[in-house]
């Protein structure tokens, strides 16, 4: 999801709670703060040698301890009033590609993508999804099918056509 529909979404539904499901099922208590939001600027290299950049814009949730027992989320209203207030001090790409950054005790540290979202009641729910990891320069790197599946210990080689 791009950062102006993350934002749009949250205006249109300013009235309605704000609840992130990390994994199925699962949810951010709503004991969570937005705590940073980072604009990032990507520069890479694949594995191919190709060069590639782009934007992200990463809203990290914390979980405060002293709020354990809290029952009401916070609300898309206030969400927007803290991202707008960002977006004064740093202007958005709103283009830019929105990861939801969040862990908790039984959760490792993850930048996660906003696979979808729905209305339930009085709910804005954001559904959250990691992405495996890949091979960028599958063509250059001669792979043709999943390297977990095909590559053993050892057949990794350089020049071999695996990354």
């Amino acid at each position: 999801m791009k950062t102006h529909q993350f934002i749009d979404l949250l205006k249109a539904h300013q009235g309605k709670s704000l609840l992130f499901e990390y994994a199925p099922n699962l949810l951010v208590g709503a004991n969570y703060h937005i705590t940073e939001v980072k604009h990032v600027t990507i520069d890479s290299v694949d594995c191919g040698a190709g060069v590639d950049a782009w934007k992200e814009t990463i809203i990290q949730l914390w979980e405060d301890p002293r709020e354990l027992g809290k029952t009401e989320f916070m609300s898309a209203y206030k969400a927007m009033a803290i991202l707008s207030r960002v977006g004064k001090m740093k202007p958005y790409v709103m283009d830019a590609e929105v990861r939801i950054e969040y862990s908790n005790a039984n959760f490792h540290t993850a930048q996660l993508y906003v696979n979808d979202y729905e209305i339930r009641g009085n709910n804005l729910l954001f559904k959250l999804a990691g992405q495996p990891t890949d091979c960028k320069a599958k063509e250059t790197c001669g792979i043709t099918e999943p390297a977990a599946v095909t590559a053993q210990a050892g057949e990794c080689t350089p020049g071999g056509g695996c990354c």
